[in-house]
């Protein structure tokens, strides 16, 4: 199990008591064999998938432990324990976290929030001590935005099953023209919808210039999807000697029809609701911006002289 940052703020204090200055990533080396974190749980990644959360806890940890004064960091990507460091350790803590740090008056200072209202100012102090005992700032930002867009993805199943037939398909082809088929509106606008072959509700092309064409059946469904409905899309694949083919729907499908696709010749890509609305929302179809939260880091490089 991955330590939270706290936790982790110790014993990488520990690992440095003797004085000599240390990379960033040589510490996340020795925090991984000092809570014993598995290959696998090295990997895993924030919801963002940019960023390794055992990797940025523990860089966390050493923001918080140098915000406190108890380390310092000479030059980029090194650390090094300071005097208040070492006095620290002396006292041989039980632990450090959060509220042990606030006995120092620079961390209070970096930690002080401008409160507008006195009821303002203790919703967000009550979030903060509730939340970011096991989460760093940059994780409750990344889990905040994840469940979001998971709220977002399902308000957006439950509108497009409440649309017509028609309207559904010129989303269709709103997204793959987004996502880059299709060339323009007006050429995709021809080709999709107006088939009803065998199974078929339409045909884009691959690309701008019309080198492959995909074949294409979207269907409104609020079960999941029989497997019949696959296997009669690949067969009118096969008596049009077409080689790709996507099956989107509202709802899912069984397991049975993801092994089915993977061992047809005719490449058919199945898309669900789930990742229909995901898809929607990466290409900005049937969305629009709320708000923008622009997330900067300092850049070392430009104070090197």
């Amino acid at each position: 199990m991955i330590p939270d940052f706290q936790t982790i703020m110790l014993p990488l204090l520990k690992q440095i008591h003797d004085g000599k200055e240390y990379k960033l990533d040589t510490i996340v080396d020795f925090m991984a064999k000092e809570f014993k974190i598995t290959d696998e749980e090295r990997k895993e990644l924030l919801p963002s998938g940019q960023t390794f959360v055992f990797g940025s806890r523990v860089g966390w940890a050493r923001t918080y432990l140098k915000k406190a004064g108890l380390i310092d960091t000479p030059k980029r990507g090194y650390m090094k324990i300071t005097d208040r460091g070492l006095n620290v350790l002396k006292q041989n803590p039980v632990g450090i976290n959060i509220a042990y740090l606030k006995q120092f008056s620079q961390f209070l200072e970096w930690q002080s929030i401008k409160k507008e209202d006195n009821q303002t100012g203790s919703e967000i102090e009550t979030v903060q001590s509730e939340s970011i005992n096991k989460q760093t700032p940059e994780e409750l930002l990344d889990y905040s935005y994840s469940e979001l867009k998971e709220e977002l993805a399902i308000e957006l199943i439950k509108k497009i099953k409440e649309c017509t037939p028609s309207f559904f398909e010129r989303l269709v082809v709103d997204l793959l023209i987004k996502m880059g088929y299709g060339g323009s509106r007006k050429e995709a606008g021809k080709i999709i919808g107006k088939s009803g072959d065998g199974g078929i509700d339409g045909i884009i092309n691959e690309d701008r210039l019309g080198l492959d064409t995909i074949y294409i059946q979207a269907k409104k469904w609020e079960n999941t999807v029989p497997i019949a409905q696959i296997r009669d899309f690949a067969g009118s694949l096969l008596s049009k000697k077409a080689k790709k083919g996507i099956f989107l729907a509202t709802s899912d499908y069984p397991k049975g029809a993801y092994d089915f696709v993977s061992s047809i010749e005719p490449k058919i890509i199945l898309i669900n609701g789930k990742e229909l609305a995901e898809l929607m929302i990466e290409y900005g179809v049937g969305v629009a911006t709320k708000m923008n939260y622009e997330v900067k880091k300092m850049d070392s490089d430009y104070f090197e002289e």
